[in-house]
């Protein structure tokens, strides 16, 4: 097969963080192609992202990535170089994030508030007054821990309090997805990278236990030293390709998700006053959005059926009756007043999904051949910090830097916090620390 072009790196994905990879690498003087098999930047998974901008996760380096990747979204003009994009740019929502604290002792935020207090990241502990003198529209109790609206304890009348909240003032959720996925594409364009859509990578060439480059749909050959897995619910079959099935002590598979979308209760603007809240009590989030409405997550808990996909290109889209009642009624518990429509409005799409939650960033066994997967879910809100470390990451790499043996650590930009990148490699062993679920 004759080559068809060359470049310094192939980066397989455009969704936000692809179109990051591409950039960073990009700025840094690397002739970039990103390859999609879809029409445009960011239409896969990152285009149905509830898109938020917080920094509840569970380890140390999790929440340091997330209050660092948060400094781009606010700074993001300046970090895309200017006005690039003739779409516009999108815009970062500050409404804040409300993460609810349940007695017992099994609250997610017993976790977080110590990662908060050693990182410096602002915080206020509200109690439960507090809480409803802000969110008045909430109701206070305890409904958990999580059911299904088929078990009759879903319904039992509360007997608890809730604690009250852990604010965050600086989260909060950007506007468009899919139109930060077009920002970076332009942004990378204009140093130099290019993006080919349309065309799907049918194979990974390979010479020595190396990366050569990618055989196309079309029947074209691309050639690069360095190729980057990027692909998102598509990742494992990328991996496959490589021949890197089974290699890595951290895997990857695709889980179906749903997210739902309500109109705010009667009298309540809860898309210009209300917040992101998180309610691991009944095991959902939900933040404001668009048109007065309010967009509702499951953050997976136990009693949730968890529904994998084999064939990524192949699974159910519409919204099923189960967890749209699931999801809303759990709403309704927290938000009484919440009417709950007969027509189901949400979307469904494939998460990237690692052993633990927590993604891989990493080089491979095959030289040349990176990987930013496991993301879906809980990265899109790093997607710059993310570009930047495995930016750096791959320049040490290439430079002989033995990343398995003296992790790389990436410094943050804007908070100078120190990340330690084996915290996200592949032959980690399964973080006992994670939440185990799209909280990270």
């Amino acid at each position: 097969m004759t080559t068809d072009a060359s470049y310094d790196a192939i980066i397989i994905g455009a969704g936000v963080i692809g179109s990051a990879i591409g950039y960073e690498l990009s700025k840094a003087g690397r002739r970039t192609l990103n390859i999609d098999k879809l029409p445009a930047a960011g239409y896969g998974s990152t285009s149905n992202s509830c898109a938020i901008i917080r920094f509840s996760y569970s380890t140390y380096d999790g929440v340091a990535l997330s209050w660092e990747g948060q400094h781009y979204w606010a700074d993001w003009r300046n970090y895309l170089g200017g006005d690039v994009d003739e779409r516009g740019l999108i815009n970062f929502v500050q409404c804040g994030t409300a993460l609810l604290k349940k007695p017992g002792g099994k609250s997610h935020h017993e976790k977080v508030v110590p990662l908060l207090t050693e990182l410096d990241i602002p915080f206020e502990d509200w109690d439960l007054d507090t809480l409803l003198e802000r969110f008045p529209a909430l109701d206070g109790s305890v409904f958990g821990p999580p059911k299904r609206p088929d078990d009759e304890e879903f319904w039992a009348e509360p007997t608890e309090s809730l604690l009250g909240a852990i604010w965050t003032r600086d989260a909060g959720y950007i506007s468009d997805p899919q139109l930060s996925a077009h920002n970076l594409q332009r942004a990378c364009e204009n140093v130099g990278g290019e993006f080919r859509f349309n065309t799907e990578v049918t194979g990974i060439d390979q010479v020595d236990g190396r990366v050569t480059g990618v055989r196309l749909s079309t029947g074209e050959t691309i050639t690069a030293p360095i190729v980057v897995n990027v692909a998102g619910p598509h990742s494992f079959m990328v991996n496959r390709m490589a021949g890197l099935e089974g290699t890595m002590n951290i895997s990857t598979k695709a889980l179906r998700h749903e997210v739902h979308h309500v109109a705010s209760p009667e009298g309540v603007n809860y898309g210009s006053t209300g917040c992101h809240v998180q309610d691991g009590d009944t095991g959902i989030y939900f933040r404001p959005e668009t048109g007065d409405n309010i967009l509702i997550g499951s953050e997976d808990p136990e009693c949730d059926p968890k529904e994998w996909v084999e064939n990524p290109d192949d699974y159910d889209t519409e919204v099923s009756a189960e967890q749209w009642e699931a999801q809303v009624l759990r709403l309704a518990r927290r938000m009484p007043d919440l009417g709950v429509p007969n027509v189901k409005r949400g979307v469904v799409d494939l998460y990237d999904v690692s052993d633990d939650w927590i993604p891989i960033y990493d080089k491979t066994d095959l030289g040349g051949f990176y990987v930013a997967i496991g993301t879906s879910g809980n990265q899109y809100k790093n997607a710059g910090v993310a570009a930047a470390a495995m930016a750096e990451l791959i320049d040490a790499v290439e430079d002989g830097h033995d990343h398995d043996n003296e992790p790389v650590v990436h410094v943050g930009r804007y908070t100078g916090l120190e990340i330690d990148m084996s915290t996200f490699g592949r032959n980690r062993t399964i973080n006992p620390n994670s939440s185990f679920s799209v909280n990270g």
